[in-house]
């Protein structure tokens, strides 16, 4: 992850003055404006981490916004903790030596990204750790927060997930309302295998048996099976692997960890799970800001 890229910096200058972290007015009333001090991240519950990489860009965006000098800032971390790697409750992710006033300004836009992050990666590694020792991968999707979506999927793949599509340019996929428009599965598979640029994957999503035999007799390089039962899915992957061995096969539909692995043993090479970026829960940390450490 380019943390200093200009996407990026656009992200955490609006968290930032969504919050009017300039504005501060509490901290201004009540905090010595040249107090140093030093606020230890702690995770409250075992999680994967993720987002480390953002406080020292955000503690950078609020210096210049706040219109003033906050001093020098430090950010460490123990060399065993980065994103990606599994934590326990009560250990602490990163300490940061810095300004009082800046660390309770940037406090609460530092632990909500960082929570969702976590969460995010947290949930990923679950659902990855469900299809261990299969050849199945997990995949995340779109269904992601309008305008974090670079963050989700980042955090994704801090969990062991594979990132699909980050956005509508980079592939094509062909789903029902596309079959339905368009004229039908043979008809709008035809024109994507033909119009595609090179490198970019043609998908087709199929609901049923008429669709999986189109998709088939159309030479779809990747087909996707949705909504079907464990049952299904392990047939359809048989007659796919028997006619086109060189097609991935991804299944997905309300994916969850009671049920990822039964698609993982049927066959799949990809589950592909909405729930990693639509309904991951925040990872519960907090920040212990002290001004006798530093």
């Amino acid at each position: 992850m380019d943390w200093k890229s200009r996407r990026i910096r656009t992200i955490l200058e609006a968290a930032l003055a969504e919050d009017k972290v300039n504005q501060d007015v509490t901290t201004a009333l009540t905090i010595d404006p040249k107090l140093r001090a030093t606020g230890t991240i702690l995770a409250k519950q075992a999680c994967v981490v993720s987002g480390l990489g953002s406080i020292p860009v955000i503690l950078e965006i609020f210096g210049k916004m706040s219109g003033g000098p906050t001093g020098r800032f430090e950010v460490v971390s123990h060399s065993e903790i980065f994103d990606g790697v599994q934590v326990k409750a009560g250990q602490p992710l990163a300490v940061i030596r810095h300004n009082a006033a800046a660390l309770l300004s940037t406090e609460r836009v530092i632990l909500n990204l960082m929570q969702r992050m976590c969460g995010i990666a947290t949930l990923t590694r679950d659902f990855v750790n469900v299809v261990s020792k299969t050849k199945t991968k997990v995949l995340d999707t779109r269904k992601t927060i309008p305008g974090l979506r670079v963050l989700d999927k980042y955090a994704v793949s801090c969990g062991g997930g594979v990132n699909h599509r980050l956005d509508l340019q980079d592939g094509i996929l062909i789903k029902n309302n596309h079959i339905s428009l368009g004229g039908g599965l043979p008809t709008v598979l035809e024109k994507a295998l033909k119009g595609h640029k090179p490198g970019q994957v043609v998908q087709v999503e199929v609901r049923s048996d008429t669709e999986l035999e189109q998709a088939i007799a159309g030479g779809a390089p990747s087909i996707l099976l949705d909504n079907m039962t464990p049952a299904q899915t392990k047939k359809a992957v048989k007659k796919i692997r028997a006619a086109l061995p060189e097609t991935t096969i991804e299944s997905s539909g309300n994916m969850n960890l009671k049920t990822v692995r039964q698609y993982a043993l049927a066959g799949v090479d990809f589950v592909s799970v909405g729930a990693l970026t639509h309904s991951a829960t925040a990872v519960d940390l907090s920040m212990r800001i002290t001004a006798d450490v530093y």
